[in-house]
């Protein structure tokens, strides 16, 4: 089939849809995309899937604002050489800004990009999912 379409309407995350709505909304895009959607959610999985990384995240889904490398390092009890990788790892994913202030002692801050914004909200589902069940 040639020709463009538009695409179709995607429900937003708060949705709660079923598994057979699910598997008709990815169903209902062009090969292509469903294999760009399945190729950007195992990259996305194996990021959250390092060690911390999770952690990081969820750092910053509950904080008011920017944090220092300082703030994540003491709060989260990673050692620094992983913690500089996984902040690394989540700049280069566009999920994290990093900003370097020149001060004495160096000042480094992160901030959540709209990316990771939108991810935040899964980290309040699995706290909801942790208040009902546990491992």
């Amino acid at each position: 089939m040639t020709g463009t379409s538009d695409p179709p309407d995607v429900p937003d995350l708060s949705a709660g849809l079923s598994r057979e709505e699910a598997t008709a909304l990815r169903e209902s895009f062009a090969p292509d995309e469903q294999e760009r959607i399945r190729r950007t959610v195992a990259d996305l999985l194996d990021l959250l899937g390092k060690t911390h990384t999770m952690a990081v995240l969820s750092a910053f889904a509950f904080a008011e604002g920017s944090l220092r490398f300082t703030d994540l390092e003491t709060e989260l009890d990673i050692a620094p050489n992983t913690l500089s990788t996984r902040l690394r790892e989540l700049t280069d994913a566009g999920l994290l800004d990093r900003e370097a202030y020149d001060e004495v002692p160096p000042r480094v801050e992160y901030t959540p990009t709209a990316k990771a914004e939108s991810l935040f909200p899964v980290f309040a589902h699995l706290h909801h999912w942790a208040i009902e069940h546990e491992l």
